[in-house]
């Protein structure tokens, strides 16, 4: 292919010519960054329900507190306090092994196992690995935002006979989500940008295509310069999409 150059040094002839590879790098990154939101804000749900959950009498106080909100404190510390690029590793390298092996996994063996890993084994450690990341951060956003609405009204609801989980529902998070669009939108973009790491255990996401073309023309101003575009429009629309969403919804927020 003919050399084409931009503004006297850009070879846009390298991007033409792996245009199908970055295309499918850039639907392969907004697949796994959809799928981990959903995913990790039900986790975060989840795992921030737990973190408050409370009841008058025992022996469901000292369940709450021993089976919901220690494990959820665990979880969060852990994967908050460790490197995602080590999650990521250890899923890929040592969890999913145990788990999806042709000899002997604990979930899936055999054929099934084999043909799992070799297809899709990146892109399962990915997704898991990202959901779990970001699961723990939101949990502590719906926390916050719980615990952000009076205590009052949570004392109320319970004083006329309702369970936690109506009060949560009914009264308590449909207040908090108005103050936890922001937060989960951040979070939303970093999970966008972290996906990044995938490319580590070989997904072919657009790190992973901008490095495969730094290596075949050991040129990397072009690749990397046009993946930092595609991130940086990717993210613009997340962010316009939160500030509709908090046009929408932030109403009525009296603070």
């Amino acid at each position: 292919m003919e050399q084409v150059l931009w503004f006297g040094w850009f070879r846009a002839d390298i991007i033409a010519e792996y245009a199908a590879l970055f295309w499918q790098g850039l639907r392969m990154t907004i697949a796994v960054t959809l799928i981990c939101i959903v995913q990790g804000t039900l986790l975060g749900l989840a795992i921030g329900l737990a973190r408050v959950a409370e009841a008058r009498h025992a022996p469901a106080r000292q369940l709450c507190r021993y089976a919901l909100r220690w494990p959820a404190t665990v979880y969060v510390s852990f994967f908050r306090g460790t490197p995602l690029f080590v999650q990521i590793l250890l899923i890929h390298f040592a969890a999913l092994p145990l788990f999806v092996n042709p000899a002997d996994g604990l979930l899936i063996s055999g054929e099934t196992a084999r043909n799992l890993k070799q297809n899709y084994g990146a892109f399962l450690s990915g997704v898991v690995a990202l959901t779990l990341n970001s699961g723990a951060y939101i949990s502590e956003i719906f926390r916050a935002g719980i615990q952000s609405i009076d205590r009052g009204q949570v004392e109320a609801s319970r004083s006329l006979g309702m369970s936690f989980s109506r009060t949560m529902f009914h009264i308590v998070l449909p207040q908090a989500f108005r103050r936890m669009l922001p937060p989960l939108g951040n979070n939303a973009i970093a999970l966008l940008k972290d996906s990044s790491l995938i490319s580590a255990i070989g997904l072919a996401e657009l790190a992973y295509a901008a490095r495969t073309v730094a290596g075949a023309y050991s040129r990397y101003w072009e690749p990397y310069l046009t993946i930092s575009l595609m991130y940086w429009v990717l993210t613009l629309g997340l962010a316009g999409l939160v500030r509709q969403l908090e046009a929408r919804y932030g109403r009525g927020d009296t603070r």
